[in-house]
C-alpha cells in the first residue's frame, strides 16, 4: 500500500517528533492536543506540565550549526541576570518584622448593649490617656478591653494599631487595620496607620497606596508627610519594574525571533530533503542516486513529477506485464519512448547495459525487460511484429512471437 502522505509532509512530521523526543512536555501544548490524544489512545503516557519554551530545545542541532546554541546562551545571560544593585533604596528607619501573638479581635457579630457601649468608651478614654503618657503596652491592653465589649468599632482597632506602631510591631498594626477596614472600608485612620506600618517593613509600594488613600479620604498633614517620605523609594521600585518588564519583553521578542528562525531553517531542510526524496522514491537508487542508474535527464525528471506518470512507472516496474494497461495512454507511452530513445543513451536508459529498461529483470540488449529474448533489438513488448520486423529478435518489431503486420512499431506510437 502506498503511503498517502507526501514526502514533504512526512519530513515535517519527523521534525515534530524529533522535537517531542527532546522535550516530551511539548505534547501538552494546545496545538498538539490531537497528537497527545493519539499517543494516549495507544497506551502511551505524556509527562504532565507545560514545557519551558525558554530552555534549550534541539541543542544538538544548534551546536552542529556552528555553535548557535552556545552563542545564543552567551548572548542571553546578561539579559536574564538583573543585578539588584541597580535598585538602591533608602531603608533607613525600617525594622525587623515582629511576631506578636494575635490579640483578641472580638466577635464582630456581637451586638453590644448600651451598658457595654458606655464601658467600651471608658476603656477607650483610658487607653488614649495611657498613649499620651507613652504607656503603649497599657494602651494596647485597654483598647483590647474596649474591643471585647464593642467589637464593631473600626476606630478601636485602628487606635490599637497606632499603639502597636509605637511598640515597633508593624505586623500587629497591619492586622488591626485590616480588621478596621473590614468593618469600615472608608476608615482614613486605618489606611494611615497601615501605610506607616508598611513603611516600617520596607513595603514601599503598599505604603504609598495606603497613605495616598488616607489623604484622599481625609487629608492629614502627618499622613501627607509620611507619603512624601515613602514616595522616592516607591518611584524607584516602579521604574525598576518597568525596566524589568521592558527587558522581559525584549528577551521574549528575541526568543520568538530565534524560534521563528529555527522553524524556517527546519522547514527549509525538510523541503530540501523532500525534494531529494522525490527523486529517490521512484525506485531503487543506482549510480548517482537515480533509481535507473546513471543520471536522469532533466526532461524526464520533470515527467516523473507528474503523479500519473510516476504511478504508471512504478506499476510497470513492479510487473512488466502491466504495460498493457497503458497502451492507450499517450502521456505514459511518450515517456516510455523517451526512455527507449537513442537520446537517452544508446537505445535505453543510461546506466543499463545495452538499453534495457531499468528495474526489470531479464531485460536484454534493447528489448523490454522481463520478456523472452525474442524481444530484442529496439523492440517494444506486447506488440506483434510489423513490417517484416516480427519474430525472434529481429529488433524492428515487438518480440512477443507475433507474426508480421499484427503489431505496432515503437516509432508508430508517437
Amino acid at each position: 500500500m502506498e503511503c498517502p502522505i507526501s514526502p514533504a509532509e512526512l519530513q515535517s512530521l519527523k521534525v515534530l517528533i524529533d522535537f517531542c523526543k527532546l522535550t516530551p512536555k511539548l505534547l501538552n501544548l494546545p496545538q498538539l492536543h490531537f497528537l497527545k490524544q493519539f499517543i494516549e489512545s495507544l497506551g502511551g503516557k505524556v509527562p504532565e506540565g507545560m514545557p519551558d519554551l525558554n530552555s534549550k530545545v534541539g541543542s544538538d542541532k544548534q551546536e552542529s550549526n556552528g555553535g548557535t546554541s552556545a552563542e545564543t546562551k552567551k548572548e542571553e545571560e546578561p539579559i536574564e541576570s538583573d543585578p539588584e544593585s541597580e535598585l538602591e533604596l533608602d531603608n533607613e528607619g525600617c525594622v525587623e518584622p515582629d511576631s506578636e501573638p494575635n490579640q483578641p479581635m472580638g466577635d464582630v457579630s456581637k451586638e453590644p448593649t448600651e451598658e457595654e457601649f458606655d464601658q467600651a468608651n471608658d476603656f477607650r478614654s483610658q487607653a488614649a490617656a495611657a498613649y499620651g503618657e507613652q504607656k503603649y503596652d497599657e494602651a494596647v491592653k485597654l483598647f483590647t478591653d474596649a474591643i471585647q465589649l464593642n467589637p464593631k468599632s473600626a476606630l478601636y482597632y485602628a487606635k490599637r494599631g497606632q499603639a502597636y506602631l509605637k511598640l515597633q510591631k508593624p505586623n500587629a498594626c497591619i492586622r488591626d487595620c485590616n480588621r478596621a477596614l473590614e468593618i469600615n472600608p472608608d476608615s482614613a485612620t486605618a489606611y494611615k496607620f497601615r501605610g506607616r506600618a508598611n513603611r516600617l517593613l520596607g513595603h514601599w509600594e503598599e505604603a504609598v497606596k495606603d497613605l495616598r488613600q488616607a489623604c484622599k479620604l481625609d487629608f492629614d498633614e502627618e499622613a501627607d508627610e509620611w507619603l512624601k517620605e515613602v514616595t522616592p523609594n516607591a518611584k524607584k521600585i516602579e521604574q525598576h519594574k518597568q525596566k524589568q518588564s521592558r527587558r522581559h519583553q525584549e528577551r521574549e521578542f528575541r526568543q520568538r525571533q530565534e524560534r521563528a528562525r529555527k522553524a524556517q531553517e527546519a522547514n527549509r531542510k525538510a523541503a530540501e530533503e523532500a525534494t531529494a526524496g522525490e527523486g529517490a522514491g521512484l525506485g531503487g537508487a543506482g549510480a548517482g542516486g537515480s533509481p535507473f542508474g546513471g543520471s536522469i535527464p532533466e526532461e524526464l525528471l520533470k515527467s516523473f513529477a507528474d503523479p500519473e506518470i510516476r504511478d504508471a512507472m512504478m506499476d510497470m516496474f513492479s510487473n512488466p506485464s502491466n504495460i498493457s494497461k497503458y497502451m492507450n495512454n499517450p502521456k505514459v507511452m511518450s515517456v516510455l519512448m523517451k526512455i527507449y530513445s537513442d537520446e537517452s543513451g544508446g537505445g535505453g536508459f543510461p546506466g543499463f547495459g545495452g538499453g534495457g529498461f531499468p528495474g526489470f529483470p531479464g531485460s536484454g540488449g534493447g528489448g523490454f525487460p522481463g520478456f523472452p529474448s525474442g524481444a530484442g533489438g529496439a523492440g517494444f513488448p506486447n506488440f506483434g511484429g510489423s513490417d517484416g520486423g516480427a519474430g525472434a529478435g529481429a529488433g524492428a518489431g515487438t518480440g512477443a512471437g507475433s507474426g508480421g503486420g499484427g503489431g505496432a512499431r515503437v516509432d508508430d506510437l508517437d
